[in-house]
C-alpha cells in the first residue's frame, strides 16, 4: 500500500506538471492577453495547488458548466480522470482516511520500503510507462513529447531519492492520512455528493500536502515551476504555439503546447479537447 500511495501521488503531480493550459475569463481576474500569458496563470493556479481556479482557467465557460453536471452525475472526473492511476484515486483517498491508515501504511512501508532504493524499479517503471504513452493511449503528438519527459524526469528523481527512509515515511504517512481525512472524499460516491468545485477545493488541500511530503524528499515542484521559461514560438489568427522549458526535479524539460483562441481567450488545445470529449461535443 505505501508504494501504490506514493505512486498515485508522483503520478497526480507529474500529470499536473504536464497540464499548463490557458483560461477564460473569470470575476476577478481578466483574461490572459497572450498564449504565453494563458499558460502562466495556468502554472501560477498549479503553484498555489488551486485546482479548482485550474479547472476554471482550463475551459471556455459552457464547457465548465458541462463539466459540473456530468461530474455529478458520475460520468467524469475531469480533470483528474486524466491523471494516471485515476480510477484509483477514490480507493486511495479510502486507504488514506481510513481509521487505522497510519499503522496500515507504516507496515506496509516496514515490509516494501524501509532502507531500500527504488533505483530499479523506477527504471522499470520509467520504461513501461514512456513506452504506453508512445504507442498508446489517446494523447496527440504534443503529448507524446512532452509526458514521456515527465515520466523520465520523476523516475531519474524516484531513482535517488530517500524512499525508503523511515522518519520521512512516517512524517509523510501522518501529513497524508490528516489531508485524505479533512477532504473526506473517500469514494466515488462522496465525489459526486461533493460535487466537481467542492471536490477539487477539497483535492486541492491534499495536493498542496503533497507537495509539501515531496520538498522533505529533495522535489520543490513550486520551485521548478516558478523558473519556468515561455516563448511563443508562432501565431496566425487563432491558433499558437508556446515552447515551455523548465527543470522538474533536475532534469531539463524542454516542449512545445498548442493553443486555440475561442472567443477571445486563449486555451491549451489538448486539454480543452480532452474536456470536450468528456462530456461530449455539441
Amino acid at each position: 500500500m505505501g508504494t501504490r500511495t506514493i505512486a498515485l501521488l508522483c503520478a497526480l503531480l507529474a500529470m499536473l506538471a504536464a497540464c499548463q493550459r490557458p483560461a477564460p475569463e473569470d470575476t476577478t481576474t481578466a483574461a490572459p492577453a497572450t498564449p504565453a500569458e494563458a499558460v502562466r496563470r495556468l502554472t501560477d493556479d498549479l503553484r498555489a495547488s488551486d485546482l479548482d481556479a485550474f479547472a476554471r482557467h482550463a475551459v471556455t465557460p459552457a464547457v465548465h458548466q458541462r463539466l459540473q453536471v456530468a461530474w455529478t452525475e458520475g460520468r467524469t472526473r475531469w480533470p483528474l480522470d486524466q491523471l494516471p492511476f485515476a480510477r484509483h484515486i477514490p480507493r486511495g483517498m479510502a486507504a488514506l482516511s481510513a481509521e487505522d491508515a497510519e499503522q496500515n501504511l507504516q507496515r506496509g512501508f516496514d515490509r516494501q520500503l524501509a532502507g531500500a532504493s527504488l533505483g530499479a524499479a523506477a527504471e522499470f517503471l520509467t520504461l513501461f510507462t514512456v513506452q504506453y504513452i508512445l504507442q498508446q493511449g489517446e494523447f496527440s503528438v504534443s503529448e507524446r513529447e512532452h509526458y514521456p519527459q515527465l515520466v523520465q524526469a520523476f523516475g531519474a528523481w524516484a531513482a535517488g531519492a530517500p524512499i525508503g527512509d523511515r522518519e520521512r515515511a512516517s512524517a509523510a504517512i501522518a501529513a497524508m492520512t490528516a489531508a485524505a481525512r479533512e477532504a473526506g472524499l473517500d469514494s466515488e460516491q462522496a465525489f459526486a455528493d461533493t460535487g466537481m468545485e467542492e471536490s477539487l477545493r477539497r483535492m486541492s488541500r491534499v495536493v498542496a500536502t503533497g507537495k509539501r511530503v515531496l520538498v522533505s524528499y529533495g522535489f520543490d515542484l513550486d520551485a521548478d515551476l516558478a523558473a519556468m521559461d515561455l516563448q511563443l514560438q508562432s501565431q496566425t489568427g487563432d491558433v499558437a504555439r508556446v515552447r515551455m522549458q523548465y527543470a522538474l526535479a533536475g532534469t531539463p524539460i524542454d516542449t512545445v503546447v498548442n493553443l486555440e483562441r475561442r472567443d477571445g481567450v486563449w486555451y491549451v488545445s489538448d486539454f480543452l479537447r480532452h474536456a470536450e470529449d468528456a462530456v461530449g461535443r455539441d
